[in-house]
């Protein structure tokens, strides 16, 4: 289904290396601030409190962040949930109080402002089970590029595989580095978004891949250039139509969801618009770069010839 014809091939190939280095400065830029600045990490990994409490009148945060501050409470964080009447408390581990004890004193501190504060749920995570989440959802990075690597290996050839790699790797920088730069809350709900845009950038990388290597088959003349952006520019009306249904939904998420759901809709964002670049101005390029062939994708003969039969 084409909802969006293009009759002539636009040369991407072209200008590639202004976008990878574009790609490459932008990449840059995200280590750096994953370097100096790091993750703000939430209390799923650092080991923290987490209370909801509601006001029956509509909740003044900054005079709640305020309160807590003054009472000792240091880099706490205080927002909405939901309804303006319901707020988000989320206090960072502290060595003398336990998690139920911080939260009965906390509770004091606000019923001393405002008698009628109700406490909802309490949730504590301790700093062991932080330190085992970052190293699981490591692991989890690293398994699920392994596994990316060696599908389209087996399925295309290693120069696909190579290309697919560092343009996913492209994508998860730059999300974290969004997230060290603005210091937004880093929580599992956001890891979980990150290797969603694993699957969901290499999906769009094996539908370029796949449109090349047909390519490879019809166009015999053309050179390899001509073949991926021929390629490119054929896949064009699904990736809008895709990505941009997959984009409405994710903005739902975003405008309606909540703080629960917040930040997830915002790396699955920025994932889903560097997927798309990725996968058109990085990934093809080091197809290119990297010598793809005919010979690479064409079956061969018993006597060692290739076989270039459509």
């Amino acid at each position: 289904m084409e909802f969006f014809k293009i009759r002539k091939d636009i040369p991407f190939m072209r200008h590639a290396l202004v976008f990878n280095v574009i790609s490459a400065l932008t990449f840059v830029l995200a280590v750096f601030f994953l370097a100096t600045r790091g993750l703000n990490f939430g209390v799923d990994f650092t080991g923290g409190t987490v209370m909801e409490v509601s006001y029956p009148q509509t909740a003044d945060l900054p005079a709640i962040r305020a309160l807590l501050e003054r009472s000792g409470y240091a880099d706490v964080t205080v927002q909405n949930f939901g309804t303006s009447h319901d707020v988000l408390i989320r206090l960072p581990a502290k060595a003398a109080a336990a998690g139920a004890k911080l939260s009965e004193t906390v509770m004091e501190t606000l019923r001393g402002a405002d008698p009628a504060v109700e406490l909802r749920r309490t949730e504590f995570v301790g700093p062991q089970v932080g330190s085992e989440l970052v190293e699981n959802g490591a692991l989890a990075l690293l398994v699920v590029s392994l596994g990316i690597v060696i599908y389209l290996w087996a399925r295309f050839e290693w120069k696909f595989g190579i290309a697919a790699i560092v343009a996913n790797l492209h994508d998860v920088v730059i999300i974290l580095g969004f997230f060290a730069f603005f210091q937004w809350d880093f929580s599992l709900t956001v890891l979980a978004a990150v290797l969603a845009i694993l699957g969901y950038s290499v999906n769009e990388s094996v539908v370029v891949f796949d449109r090349i290597r047909e390519n490879f088959r019809k166009m015999r003349t053309a050179t390899v250039p001509q073949i991926i952006d021929n390629a490119i520019t054929r896949t064009m009306s699904r990736t809008i139509i895709t990505h941009g249904s997959t984009q409405l939904a994710v903005l739902s998420m975003l405008i309606f969801g909540g703080e629960t759901l917040h930040y997830f809709a915002v790396a699955l964002t920025i994932g889903i618009l560097f997927g798309i670049y990725s996968s058109v101005l990085v990934a093809s390029p080091i197809v290119m770069w990297l010598g793809v062939s005919r010979e690479d994708l064409m079956p061969m003969k018993k006597d060692g010839t290739v076989d270039d039969r459509p």
